[in-house]
């Protein structure tokens, strides 16, 4: 598929700004997006979206289809009547520069908790005022009216929630199940569960889903669900309405403990006792030494392709009914993959095992047609992983950090560039231009100044000038190099578990000089759609 020459902007929804401990989907998110038609920038690219696990990382979600139940947004619940302010007060926090995980998990699940309640009792207890209500007088009218606007609302909302759960109950069941048992079991790993739940006996499984508290919480996490789609799709649609398209942003492997692995274990390499057989990561590289466990399950893809792809057709096809354009995280993978035994410590020891390589893809077009699909290739390239990505047809990835770090001319210099590639600054996993600057060796930033003709102050703004102006089809940025920020607003450090994923915006920071100082640049190099 060709990609028209635009620019992007990368920023997580969990880093915009806002009185509840994380950004959300409400008016924050509209107002980035106004941001960015006002900058003339039609693509807005977001990390995946799913529920995050320990570790906080989004490419180490609890589901591959369900979505983050923190990016709800308090305040559009107190609008559906299914929240009071209240409760919604009670969820704010003090933390606006960071967001700290361990405060949200405990008030978020409060506040969704509620919204539950609230929507269960509503309904009933509308219909018990109603019918007790007096049946004359002027102020007797007025509140039977309120009450039956207020029930109405209620049904269309219920009905919603109905159709929502049959149109996504494959995997939806699966996830609610698995979401309440795991609380059931103080959110212990799925491979801790007795025998029978780990296993997924039928029996066993109808027994937890068939008592009453249980069968609540299940339908807590479908409406949890549910509240979170509408939401997104919602934005979604305002988005479109403004002439912006969203990235999103899919990992090529999923969490072993995650909905999909214990509900779907036939198609990954997991021995007997369900535990991995060998695990996913990738050899030592610029990040790491000792390379990278990342510890997720790999595919048992001879097992997958007995299936004829179906459970990677669903996961492709949820994933675009979210978003416009799909971001691929080390499609590498689907070439051949780094397998690490499962007991080792490090990927220092792993080996090259082979993917399905374009049957898959094969597979997904010929169910779901013609796809604008982005790959992300960078790390270990060799010849047959460029071969599998040409012949798809996929743009690749170009990191305009890294083009600096070599004294010859290399593939990562812009003007090397071929037009069917997107090119970042630097992207979630790497330091801030700016952070990058300071840290980085004195010829190396030598090199960066004189070939982005920039200075040290100005700097990230030359590297999105630099990125901007090159032939890449697509051009992005994140949000923190808009603001010239440092190393402390940095997203991630691959390889280092804590502290990382937690970054947020200051309200107010994206002004609207920064729009137009955007949209001369996007102007000048004909990236405006």
């Amino acid at each position: 598929m060709t990609f028209p020459r635009s620019a992007g902007i990368l920023l997580h929804p969990t880093s915009l700004p806002g009185p509840y401990g994380i950004g959300t989907l409400g008016k924050e998110a509209r107002r980035f997006i106004d941001f960015l038609s006002l900058a003339g920038i039609r693509l807005w690219q977001v990390l995946p979206l799913g529920p995050t696990g320990y570790g906080d990382s989004p490419y180490q979600s609890l589901s591959a289809f369900a979505g983050n139940p923190y990016l709800i947004d308090p305040d559009e619940l107190v609008e559906l009547g299914i929240l009071d302010d209240r409760s919604a007060n009670a969820a704010r926090s003090e933390n606006r520069g960071k967001v700290d995980f361990g405060e949200l998990f405990v008030k978020r699940n409060a506040l969704l908790d509620k919204s539950w309640e609230n929507f269960t009792k509503t309904g009933k207890e509308q219909t018990a005022t109603a019918i007790a209500a007096p049946a004359t007088g002027a102020a007797s009218v007025q509140a039977t009216s309120t009450l039956v606007t207020s029930t109405l609302a209620t049904s269309t909302l219920a009905a919603d929630f109905s159709k929502f759960k049959k149109e996504n109950s494959f995997w939806l069941d699966d996830f609610a199940l698995f979401s309440a048992v795991k609380e059931e079991m103080g959110h212990a790993p799925w491979n801790l569960w007795p025998e029978k739940l780990k296993r997924r006996d039928p029996q066993a499984l109808a027994e937890f889903a068939g008592t009453s508290a249980h069968a609540d919480r299940i339908g807590r996490h479908e409406f949890v669900q549910f509240l979170f789609y509408r939401q997104w799709t919602a934005l979604h649609d305002y988005a479109r309405s403004n002439g912006i398209r969203i990235i999103g942003d899919i990992p090529i492997f999923v969490a072993y403990d995650s909905a999909d692995t214990w509900s779907q274990a036939p198609l990954f390499q997991l021995d007997e006792q369900l535990n991995p057989i060998k695990v996913a990561g990738v050899p030592p590289d610029y990040f790491t030494a000792t390379g990278q466990l990342w510890g997720n399950p790999l595919y048992d893809w001879p097992a997958n392709q007995r299936t004829g792809y179906v459970w990677w057709i669903a996961r492709i096809r949820a994933a675009f009914a979210l978003v416009d354009v799909l971001r691929i995280d080390h499609f590498r993978g689907f070439e051949s993959y780094w397998a690490v035994p499962a007991k080792d410590t490090t990927a220092a020891n792993g080996v090259w095992e082979k993917g399905p390589g374009t049957e898959l893809f094969k597979a997904i077009f010929a169910e779901l047609g013609e796809l604008p699909i982005l790959a992300e290739d960078l790390g270990f390239m060799t010849p047959e992983v460029q071969a599998l990505r040409n012949t798809l047809g996929f743009p690749g990835m170009k990191i305009l950090q890294f083009a600096f770090e070599s004294e010859t001319d290399s593939g990562d210099y812009p003007h090397n560039y071929g037009r069917n590639c997107i090119v970042y600054t630097g992207t979630h996993d790497n330091d801030t231009s700016t952070g990058w600057f300071n840290a980085t060796k004195p010829d190396i930033k030598e090199r960066a100044l004189a070939y982005t003709a920039g200075t040290p102050e100005s700097f990230s703004w030359d590297m999105i000038r630099t990125a901007w102006s090159s032939p890449a089809c697509i051009a992005v940025a994140p949000a923190q190099d808009l603001l010239g920020l440092g190393s402390e607003a940095r997203m991630n450090y691959p390889g280092r578990q804590d502290g990382y994923w937690s970054w947020r915006m200051k309200e107010g920071a994206l002004t609207q000089d920064i729009a137009a100082r955007l949209q001369r640049l996007t102007r000048a190099y004909f990236r405006l759609s």
